[in-house]
């Protein structure tokens, strides 16, 4: 596996070794202790979850606050999402800026969030199967949410506005200012 930091320490895009042969392919998805050594972060994860969706779906932007804030192994296991991750972390210099990943069934990448960020995904192909391990169980007293069209944020998702296709949750969700504070 290769780790490639991005602009925002602690977020690493994860590129997998694949070995092909005439019966298709075999990769390692995860290994802890690859993990760790790699990262310097002692994550385990407890918890998986998956989810489908179609062109357009945004889910987001996404966090748990306190002692049920979670880090994230975030993977496609079919079609292709614009993959966001927000610094949240109040005390973090990169507070309020974001990293964007381009994930799909084909690049096989991966895309780790430690806590302290708010998480979401845009699908941009006409399916998507979304998968990822998180290192906390969900607590639905501990969400938090941040508007996912924030103007301080000015995350471009690459598609307008009229194409996306938002919960209402998420369309109520306050700005990062008012958002709750992660810790």
């Amino acid at each position: 596996m290769n780790f490639i930091s991005t602009k925002i320490e602690g977020c690493y895009i994860i590129e997998p070794n694949i070995i092909k042969d005439d019966r298709g392919y075999f990769m390692e998805s995860f290994n802890e202790n690859t993990f760790q050594k790699a990262t310097g972060q002692g994550v385990h994860f407890v918890q998986d979850n998956q989810s489908f969706s179609t062109k357009g779906v945004l889910r987001g932007l996404h966090y748990q606050v306190g002692e049920h804030s979670q880090a994230k192994l975030v993977r496609v296991l079919s079609g292709k999402v614009l993959d966001i991750a927000v610094d949240i972390r109040p005390d973090s210099k990169t507070f309020g800026k974001y990293v964007s990943v381009f994930l799909s069934a084909e690049n096989q990448n991966q895309f780790f969030i430690p806590r302290g960020f708010a998480h979401g995904f845009l699908v941009l192909s006409d399916t998507a199967t979304f998968f990822y391990k998180c290192d906390n169980y969900y607590n639905k007293e501990s969400e938090g949410g941040v508007l996912y069209n924030d103007k301080t944020l000015n995350i471009d998702w690459n598609f307008s506005e009229n194409e996306l296709i938002i919960s209402e949750k998420d369309k109520k969700q306050p700005i990062l200012e008012k958002a709750r504070k992660v810790w």
